[in-house]
């Protein structure tokens, strides 16, 4: 299904946007960055510290790294309620997942991975390369949530294309 080579780009490429979206947040006061906007998780911060939770709790199942602080969903969006602070563990998740990136072989992208889903309530087992894309899919959609709720506060994101890429 994906290669390592997949999974270094697509590292690569959330730690580029991530640090594209954090710019333009900083363009906001906390005001703006903690308003209700009406998307799934509410403010640019929440969907920011749910976005942080899902890279955690992903790579604590994939690579082993420590558990996130949240313990559900609906904890997420306060996963590192300081912004300083949170764009400091940002930046490190990300640095992780590159560095996770960096090592895997196409044996880590094959087999099954078995977790318990605290959303599904059970044990699932799924292949680890599909987990893997789920885990650069979901980034990609709530970071389209983030462009247009930064947008509409007036914030400027820069370029989304991969193509694009540094």
């Amino acid at each position: 299904m994906i290669t390592p080579a997949y999974v270094r780009i697509f590292a690569r490429y959330n730690a580029w946007q991530n640090e594209n979206l954090i710019a333009a947040a900083d363009m906001l006061d906390a005001v703006a960055r903690t308003a209700e906007r009406g998307a799934f998780f509410g403010s640019i911060e929440a969907t920011f510290n749910h976005l942080l939770w899902a890279d955690r709790i992903w790579m604590h199942r994939l690579a082993g790294l420590p558990r996130p602080n949240a313990r559900s969903i609906a904890e997420s969006v306060q996963e590192v309620p300081d912004w300083p602070a949170f764009v400091a563990a940002r930046r490190s998740m990300d640095a992780e997942i590159e560095a996770w990136a960096e090592t895997l072989t196409e044996a880590d992208v094959g087999g099954d991975l078995i977790w318990f889903s605290g959303s599904a309530g059970r044990e699932l087992s799924r292949s680890t390369g599909l987990v893997v894309a789920h885990l650069f899919n979901h980034q990609t959609h709530h970071r389209g949530q983030l462009h247009a709720m930064l947008t509409a506060a007036g914030a400027t994101p820069g370029d989304t294309d991969l193509a694009l890429m540094p």
